[in-house]
């Protein structure tokens, strides 16, 4: 069909019903009437029908706005709706299942890495029944919407006046390439009196927070304002600049806030790593006032967890990035619109690659005799100032290295699961503590809302979690480099991602929503943090001993103690032999009991001072070689009298009942 222009916008008033559809005069704006759910998957799939179906992966089902095609051409995952080209008229509809004020519609191409397929054009038609349908008109001629001009962005068109329908559809006529669309409509539901009746004796739950979107100087503006509601239990502070200088801010919640205190766990919710998943950002500002306000009004398990805990909140790791998605709004972004830093860096998988680097140790058997089971260290020269990690990451990475963090978690968006680390691949490889991963995850997925209601599928394929909403990244989609692996690797930190829905930017109707379906699961896995064993390091005199280090056995992966002598150490309910080491002293061991309650058990460690100086010494004034073991019935060794005049008994006493040990290392 010839593409027009469409007519000047001067309308004659229009008909105030016509074939059943009622048309509202005077001009409605995007914010009144939100999508209706194509992109968060609210509109279901058999709520979808088109004329046909070029191949079962490009069904009707794949016409949602940003959906992301699969790289498997044999699965029914492909990046659009396409139609039939044989066919001679295509048309995709939607039944919203009620009445419903449609103001505008959201068009955009194949997501496909070669071809460039997507509509330019097109009409949009409406019906209460599916079969008697009115093509959009200005009252002169059928209205021609423009669509879009390349395959990834998404073009708006809004309808000058409302109208009410049941079904809605969109009958493309010209386009590039093979006839592909993905699409959201926008609509608002029309009140249903009854129900408005019914609602009114329902008892519903709304806490008063600000559910809104936020740009920089908001969100800046809405942190020092929680600040100064609660100024007893919080400290809004800054864990560095982005690359455009923007600070990357953060709000410590506790009841000494700006100090680790002695016995209490650090946890950590980080979020905006791609700066166009907003709905982190918002949940974690939410987050910050709920606790705020609920420890001011007494809410004794807000109160137990702050007094507890100390709580750090990162809403936006990548402000730069969020800038660029916000400008553009939570439906006209793309799919990847501010998902890098300013410099081109995917922030949460810009850590150092220290699996490998453990990988390869583990398999030429030197952990953990050479290379430790834990705190990894970071290669030479990795963190040099060559451009290949962002000054974002090198911001995390001296945060995560100066606070003792138990726990923590990173929001993200496109999904709705949880992923627990290994992130990156490798054949046979798991994580040591696997199964307290796995318990970490489902405590989230399991409490939240919708996240294990997977009878849909997942958000961009089938559901990769079996129905659990949780999965290993590393078998779903892997990754190198990423903040969980190197949390785990390099500090005490378990790291987990949670995804919190398809729409990484949902809109802003939707945020009390969102709210509603996490809030419980965030409190859940905060209060996680207390879950395992924990103490205190100190020697005979009870000086606290850092950097000492906690193992379990049967489990090759450690802790270290803190500045203060405290660690932590998240186990699942179970008998455990503990045994803490430090530089300069006896190792001493002892059974730590896990329980089912809540609250971790108590396991302090007192150590005796060893005489592995005084024996370095010996050695060293025999040139550090190897000291021969004389036969079975000489307990002792060979040394010049002058030199057995120097050691005392108790060095005599230790050498006779750990020899072996202590000769095993040389």
């Amino acid at each position: 069909p010839r593409i027009h222009k469409p007519p000047p916008r001067v309308y004659r008033e229009p008909k105030s019903e016509w074939w059943g559809l009622v048309f509202f005069s005077g001009l409605h704006c995007l914010s009144v009437c939100p999508p209706l759910g194509m992109e968060s998957h609210r509109i279901e799939n058999d709520q979808l029908l088109t004329s046909s179906v070029y191949q079962h992966r490009y069904g009707s089902h794949r016409a949602r706005l940003n959906i992301q095609a699969s790289g498997d051409e044999d699965d029914m995952n492909g990046g659009a709706w396409c139609a039939n080209s044989e066919e001679k008229v295509h048309w995709i509809e939607l039944d919203a299942r009620t009445l419903t004020e449609f103001t505008g519609v959201i068009t955009q191409g194949r997501d496909d890495p070669l071809e460039s397929d997507y509509v330019s054009s097109y009409y949009v038609a409406f019906s209460n029944d599916s079969r008697e349908w009115t093509v959009l008109d200005d009252g002169y001629a059928e209205w021609l919407f423009f669509g879009n001009s390349d395959k990834n962005t998404p073009v708006l068109s809004q309808f000058m006046e409302p109208v009410v329908a049941r079904y809605i559809r969109i009958l493309p006529q010209s386009w590039n390439g093979t006839m592909c669309m993905r699409m959201e409509v926008l609509g608002c539901p029309v009140p249903d009196p009854l129900s408005q009746y019914q609602s009114q004796n329902e008892v519903t739950h709304r806490d008063d927070l600000d559910y809104t979107h936020h740009n920089y100087l908001d969100m800046e503006k809405l942190m020092k304002s929680i600040s100064d509601k609660c100024p007893n239990i919080t400290r809004f502070y800054s864990l560095g600049k982005s690359f455009k200088g923007l600070e990357i801010y953060a709000m410590e919640i506790t009841d000494n806030p700006g100090m680790h205190e002695t016995g209490e766990p650090e946890f950590k919710y980080t979020a905006g790593y791609h700066g166009n998943e907003a709905l982190g950002r918002e949940i974690l500002l939410m987050l910050m006032q709920y606790l705020c306000r609920e420890y001011k009004d007494g809410n004794p398990r807000v109160r137990h967890l702050v007094d507890e805990t100390r709580i750090h909140l990162v809403p936006s790791v990548n402000p730069d990035g969020h800038m660029k998605a916000f400008e553009k709004g939570s439906e006209l972004g793309s799919w990847t619109l501010g998902h890098w830093t300013e410099d081109g860096h995917d922030i949460f998988q810009n850590f150092p690659d220290l699996n490998n680097i453990f990988w390869d140790a583990e398999d030429k058997g030197m952990v953990p005799k050479l290379i430790p089971n834990h705190h990894v260290p970071i290669p030479e020269g990795i963190l040099s100032s060559n451009g290949s990690v962002a000054v974002e990451t090198l911001a995390l990475i001296s945060w995560m290295e100066s606070h003792p963090f138990v726990l923590g978690a990173n929001l993200q968006g496109g999904e709705r699961l949880v992923t627990y680390p290994f992130d990156m691949r490798q054949e046979i490889r798991g994580i040591e503590d696997q199964s307290l991963f796995r318990w970490l995850a489902i405590s989230y997925a399991s409490t939240h809302r919708t996240m294990t209601q997977t009878f849909q599928g997942g958000c961009q394929a089938d559901d990769p979690t079996g129905g659990l909403g949780i999965v290993n990244r590393a078998k779903w989609k892997p990754i190198p480099g990423s903040m969980n692996d190197f949390s785990y690797l390099h500090t005490n930190c378990f790291e987990l991602s949670i995804f919190l829905g398809c729409d990484k930017f949902p809109h802003q109707s939707e945020l009390l929503m969102e709210w509603e379906h996490n809030r419980e699961a965030l409190l859940t896995f905060m209060a996680q943090v207390h879950r395992g064993i924990k103490g205190v390091v100190r020697d005979k005199e009870g000086n606290p001993i850092s950097n000492a280090t906690v193992s379990v056995e049967g489990v090759n992966h450690d802790v270290r103690t803190g500045e203060s002598g405290d660690y932590w150490r998240l186990l699942n309910p179970g008998e455990y032999r503990v045994t803490a080491r430090a530089e300069g002293y006896s190792p001493f061991t002892r059974l730590c009991v896990v329980g089912f309650d809540p609250g971790a058990t108590l396991c302090n460690f007192d150590l005796n001072k060893s005489n592995w100086d005084r024996i370095k010494q010996i050695m060293a004034l025999h040139g550090n070689r190897p000291i021969r073991l004389l036969s079975s019935g000489n307990r002792g060794m060979t040394m010049k009298r002058s030199e057995q005049r120097g050691v005392t008994s108790r060095t005599k006493e230790f050498w006779q009942h750990c020899k072996k040990k202590c000769f095993a290392q040389f």
